[in-house]
């Protein structure tokens, strides 16, 4: 991109998903002197428009008004979007939100799991390959274009109370990345920002890392959690299903090897680290347990795939996909296709 892309201040935002976090990151960038618009439907935009955008943080109450609309254009160019939707619902988002973005418009995404430009401009042998299980034909690409796109890795934990309502519950990490690793002035500028609207944000030299080590532990203890509705203290107290997921996790890191992130830790080092959140229930049994497609395409999905584009074998990560996608396909909440 062009510097006048790089020099231009994000003083138009729009938040395409405001839910839990991006419900959190809109009322956040909204204190920070934002312009801030949502591309919403439903109940959650006639909320908006009725009552702004509300955050319940640290025992008060946060309240922003904002402009919403179900119609992009109406919203018109923005300088950040900011896509904060589950991995299901974005081919059908991208295809919607093309009148925000101009051509120094920044995107930054903040969503679970592989994302579809996790390939582009690193590695390795597969660097620049898409990666059908979480963009099938390249759709999301041609809509999002990698020159737009700035990663982000969220490490908070919040929920929605009702439409427009949120509760921050912990956690307030950003960590943001140029796909390339370029320290560019246009992520330095989204990290100040990051840091002015009161997150702990952080500048990542490789965000494809970020993403794989957060993967790490969710790709396995998500799923799990979904089919068997256990929260993550039960999940780890079993030795079986520990021994499970260690595996998994080995295979993962294996593949991690091949294209450029190595992961030091062992499987237990991060399960020490899931412990310290007690009884927690993840994201993926929330949404099973609400009646919403489960993200498994980016975590689980993806991984299976470039360990095909690596040679990395992955028969324990198959296994936890097959069983996750059997359980959701009962429940209707996710799609089946031939070749996956």
């Amino acid at each position: 991109m062009n510097d006048k892309m790089n020099e231009m201040p994000f003083q138009k935002i729009a938040i395409v998903g405001a839910g839990a976090i991006g419900g959190w990151m809109g009322v956040h960038l909204a204190h920070a002197r934002a312009q801030l618009s949502v591309l919403a439907r439903g109940d959650t935009l006639q909320a908006l428009q009725q009552h702004g955008l509300q955050l319940h943080q640290g025992g008060e109450l946060h309240t922003v008004s904002v402009k919403a609309s179900s119609d992009a254009a109406a919203l018109g160019e923005q300088d950040l979007v900011v896509i904060a939707v589950k991995a299901p619902a974005l081919a059908t988002v991208a295809q919607q939100v093309g009148p925000l973005i101009g051509p120094h418009t920044v995107v930054l995404t903040a969503m679970n799991g592989v994302p579809w430009w996790f390939l582009q401009g690193f590695g390795g042998l597969v660097a620049g390959r898409s990666l059908d299980a979480v963009d099938p034909g390249g759709a999301i690409a041609r809509a999002l274009p990698a020159r737009h796109i700035i990663g982000c890795v969220v490490h908070a934990s919040c929920s929605v109370d009702a439409p427009g309502v949120i509760r921050h519950h912990f956690g307030d990490g950003l960590i943001v990345g140029e796909p390339s690793g370029e320290t560019t002035p246009r992520v330095q500028a989204l990290h100040a920002l990051m840091r002015l609207a009161g997150f702990n944000a952080t500048l990542s030299p490789q965000i494809q890392k970020d993403i794989w080590y957060k993967l790490w532990g969710n790709m396995t203890i998500n799923p799990i959690s979904a089919f068997t509705g256990a929260t993550t203290d039960r999940i780890l107290d079993d030795p079986l299903v520990r021994q499970f997921i260690s595996g998994v996790m080995l295979e993962a890191k294996a593949i991690g090897a091949q294209i450029g992130i190595p992961i030091a830790q062992e499987p237990e080092d991060r399960h020490a680290v899931t412990r310290k959140l007690g009884a927690f229930r993840t994201s993926m049994l929330q949404d099973v347990q609400a009646s919403k497609p489960v993200e498994l395409d980016a975590l689980v999905s993806a991984v299976r795939e470039l360990g095909q584009l690596t040679q990395v074998p992955t028969p324990l990560t198959d296994v936890l996909l097959g069983l996750s996608r059997l359980h959701a396909q009962g429940l209707g909440l996710y799609e089946a296709r031939a070749d996956r």
